[in-house]
């Protein structure tokens, strides 16, 4: 009786050889649960780590644009700061005024005024707060210099709407832009941004007025013509004054001395 009570512990115990093989299904079974659970977190977290890479990789190109666009504009190679500014635009997420600000610059030193008017006017849409200094700064220069040539050409009026243009974007620059924090983020801190403000709204002013006065040969009054009353009696006196001189002559026996001016 004992004998068969055992047995039959021992069959529904399981063999020592049944007893390994659940265990090692168990742990395959767990093992699976944890490689599917690690492929489902890679696969949740791959747009973050692609974004991440993105994010690094932007910032890493976004100065090396940048260095590049202000080498070669630094050393006059307009065409080439301006393809450095311009690989900036891509994914241009991050301070979004720097890539039109330095396109414009760039189109700014190859004197291609217009076009480097509309990409700076694009800049200060997407400037905000002290951002707004340089690119007033620079936007008021272009249209200096397209009055300059406008002025050039002989199309006065064109030359002093540029002029009040220019002067406009100056005047209404913040008041922030005169603080050092201002003159720290400048693209060129060696230039006294207050300084450069105050000339050039003087300048403009200077420009504008003399474009808005008339010509020279209509400022100038037309002189008074004499009447033929007055043209007479200055004949009248020339001609007694001949007289005279002739006959000063003619007691002095012809002397050989110049004549006297009147």
């Amino acid at each position: 009786m004992t004998d068969l009570s055992s047995r039959a512990s021992a069959a529904e115990a399981g063999s020592p050889d049944d007893l390994t093989a659940s265990a090692a299904a168990a742990l395959l079974a767990s093992n699976r649960r944890r490689r599917s659970i690690r492929r489902w977190l890679v696969i949740g977290t791959l747009p973050l780590a692609l974004a991440a890479l993105l994010f690094v990789g932007k910032i890493l190109s976004m100065y090396a644009f940048a260095h590049q666009s202000i080498s070669a504009y630094v050393a006059d190679d307009y065409s080439g700061s301006e393809a450095s500014a311009r690989g900036q635009e891509f994914l241009n997420w991050f301070e979004p005024y720097k890539a039109p600000f330095n396109v414009g610059t760039a189109l700014a030193g190859a004197e291609k005024l217009p076009e480097a008017r509309t990409k700076l006017e694009e800049s200060l849409d997407l400037a905000t707060g002290l951002e707004v200094c340089t690119v007033r700064i620079n936007l008021a220069l272009v249209l200096e210099r397209m009055g300059d040539a406008a002025r050039t050409e002989g199309d006065g009026a064109a030359a002093a709407e540029f002029y009040g243009e220019a002067l406009t974007v100056t005047t209404e620059t913040p008041e922030e832009c005169s603080s050092d924090e201002a003159q720290e983020q400048s693209s060129d801190p060696d230039r006294d941004m207050q300084q450069s403000k105050e000339d050039l709204e003087d300048r403009l002013k200077q420009k504008q007025q003399n474009e808005q006065q008339p010509p020279p040969e209509e400022q100038q009054e037309q002189e008074p013509q004499p009447s033929d009353e007055k043209l007479e009696e200055l004949e009248d006196k020339l001609e007694q004054g001949t007289q005279e001189r002739d006959q000063q002559q003619g007691d002095d026996g012809g002397g050989s001395g110049t004549d006297r001016p009147w």
